[in-house]
């Protein structure tokens, strides 16, 4: 399994950048955009592509994306 240094070592080409379906409706343009990288998944702010991203592993992804839909079911 590769360690945030290794994920955050990667190039991302801009295609590679998808805007969050949730992103944008009634707020002003706010975007989270995602792109899916080898060993997991990476994390920036589409008014600021050049500023910090966040990385995640496959795992950690894995756990976020249930966290989330367990919330929206009302579940935690």
């Amino acid at each position: 399994m590769p360690d945030k240094n290794e994920l955050s070592n990667q190039t991302i080409p801009e295609a590679a950048w998808v805007k969050s379906s949730f992103s944008g409706a009634g707020s002003g343009g706010d975007c989270v955009e995602v792109a899916k990288i080898q060993g997991g998944r990476a994390l920036r702010d589409s008014k600021n592509p050049d500023g910090p991203k966040l990385f995640f592993t496959d795992g950690e992804w894995s756990s976020f994306i249930l966290g989330v839909r367990a919330e929206e079911d009302g579940l935690v």
